[in-house]
């Protein structure tokens, strides 16, 4: 029997930063690598095809630092407001 393959649907996934990183906060992954049981994401910003890096996959699981898709800055500083209000 197959293996389950961790993050099937990485490639070609947005994501926005929660903070800015290396000056843009939308980014696409264009690659994937599995290094034994890590997997890495090359990630691209959107408006600037130059910026770069590759980052373990499991870091998008985290809320603190990523966004599933491209959320617009109006919506994440409402989400902080929010979240703000409940503490």
């Amino acid at each position: 029997m197959a293996r389950k393959q961790k993050f099937p649907h990485l490639l070609g996934s947005k994501w926005t930063a929660q903070q800015k990183t290396w000056g843009w906060r939308h980014f696409q992954v264009v690659n994937r690598r599995q290094e034994g049981q890590w997997v890495f994401a090359e990630m691209v910003a959107s408006c600037d095809p130059k910026v770069r890096f590759w980052l373990n996959a499991q870091q998008l699981k985290d809320d603190l630092l990523w966004r599933s898709g491209w959320q617009p800055l109006q919506a994440m500083e409402r989400d902080e407001e929010d979240q703000i209000a409940l503490k």
